[in-house]
């Protein structure tokens, strides 16, 4: 089908190739408010296309995290208490409220019915927004690569090339897959 002269299936092609000169980059020393406009342009194109809202905020969690840990890494002296897990949380925040406002548009409901009458703590429901909840499924993905990949080096002995890189991608497309097709 030909939309505004582009085939259809070039589209995905097109919306692919800005990212493929991240693999051309060596070294990257900035953090900036255009890396969140990037990943929201992103994160609008993903949807655009047809991708679901938490599965986006599963990768842009995903992205946010990444980035506040390698931000934490440059600051090399403490100069408060926990000062490597704020940094990770707040640009974790500020990567990721500043979208809910445009991908924060879908909630899904969650019952809870334990105890008590309709309207009480734990017997209401809840409703959630699914770019949140996605997001934060993408940290916690991240967070735990490193661990798991440990894991497998321990068990194996050596560690295979690019493990990490293949395990969290590796997750996180197959997590994304699951999510937009199950829920």
């Amino acid at each position: 089908r030909n939309v505004t002269g582009v085939q259809t299936c070039a589209l995905p092609i097109l919306a692919i190739t800005p990212f493929l000169f991240i693999f051309l980059l060596e070294n990257v020393k900035a953090h900036c408010p255009l890396c969140v406009v990037g990943a929201a342009v992103a994160a609008g194109g993903a949807k655009w296309l047809g991708v679901d809202t938490l599965v986006v905020g599963l990768f842009i969690g995903a992205f946010a995290l990444s980035m506040g840990w390698w931000f934490s890494r440059l600051v090399k002296k403490e100069y408060i208490k926990g000062q490597k897990v704020w940094i990770i949380l707040i640009i974790f925040l500020l990567t990721i409220i500043p979208m809910l406002p445009m991908l924060g548009d879908k909630t899904h409901a969650i019952n809870v019915f334990i105890t008590g009458g309709y309207g009480s703590l734990l017997n209401r429901t809840y409703l959630v927004d699914t770019f949140l909840i996605g997001s934060i499924v993408g940290g916690g993905i991240i967070s735990s690569t490193p661990w798991m990949s440990s894991k497998i080096t321990k068990k194996r002995g050596k560690t295979i090339p690019f493990q990490g890189i293949i395990l969290t991608f590796g997750l996180l497309i197959t997590i994304g897959i699951l999510l937009q097709f199950l829920f």
